[in-house]
């Protein structure tokens, strides 16, 4: 049987004949723990992991929101710079004063992404938007909230014509607009809300799935004197390339769970009333 890099005895200099093997795709895709459930996958290291994240943002508001008063304390004043933050940066640049109906929502969906994207801080996790399932779900309830709210405010036929026919403009040129709006709108535009999420996420765990293997592959104190000194030299630096990457993979994930917020506020904000 070969023997993995991240197993105990495989490291460099070694003399049981085994390679380092990097970390691949197999490790987002974990066995279900119960898989004979009807009507599911099972459950699994995903499906615990995002119980986890619903239950830290569903914890985190209800300190926020424990003895409100006129004068806000500090921790009443973290929740409303977040709230504030939501409002300034994203409903209202996009939805402007219309969008404040949609902060509580916005805030949400900010607050739950950032969650499920910091389950993968924890040793030997994963991110839950590793998994595209969980970010095709959020892009879907987007998407169908647009179209119900564009419906619901410009007509039914009214929102997809709005959509498909932009105004202002030669009707000759809706021969090549049209085709090009539906696929923009109905279809790459979804797509790409969910892939973009998961992708990044998927990458970074990678990425620093290979920093950690690698250097406790290349760690080997048990080899002769000058070469256990390199493996040492040689680990260290595969420990700061985690180290490095782990604080930047933080701010993407981060910045991720803000560029998905603000996508869903500027489609949303298309549904309110038609492009001019």
């Amino acid at each position: 049987m070969r023997i993995l890099a991240a197993e105990p005895g495989c490291h460099l200099f070694g003399d049981n004949g085994c390679g380092f093997e990097a970390p691949t795709i197999g490790m987002f895709f974990p066995e279900p723990w119960f898989a004979n459930i009807p009507l599911s996958a099972g459950i699994d290291l995903y499906l615990v992991l995002l119980v986890v994240a619903v239950g830290a943002s569903l914890l985190l508001w209800s300190w926020f929101s424990k003895k409100l008063s006129l004068v806000p304390g500090r921790r009443q004043s973290v929740a409303e710079m977040l709230i504030l933050f939501i409002r300034d940066n994203i409903t209202r640049p996009t939805m402007g004063a219309k969008g404040d109906s949609f902060i509580p929502f916005m805030t949400g969906i900010f607050t739950l992404i950032l969650a499920m994207n910091f389950t993968g801080l924890i040793p030997g996790m994963l991110p839950v938007n590793s998994n595209l399932a969980f970010t095709v779900m959020f892009a879907l309830t987007i998407y169908v909230m647009t179209i119900i709210i564009g419906m619901r405010n410009q007509g039914g036929w009214g929102y997809f014509k709005n959509q498909l026919f932009p105004a202002g403009m030669p009707k000759v040129f809706y021969i090549i607009i049209t085709p090009i709006e539906l696929l923009s709108v109905f279809l790459i535009r979804p797509v790409t809300h969910a892939l973009r999420l998961f992708a990044t996420m998927f990458a970074g765990s990678l990425l620093l799935a290979v920093f950690a293997y690698g250097g406790w592959y290349m760690l080997n104190l048990t080899a002769e004197p000058m070469l256990a000194a390199v493996s040492v030299v040689f680990s260290g630096a595969a420990l700061l390339g985690y180290i490095t990457f782990f604080v930047f993979e933080i701010l993407i994930m981060v910045i991720q769970a803000f560029v998905f917020t603000l996508l869903a506020s500027l489609y949303l904000s298309q549904s309110l009333e038609a492009a001019h």
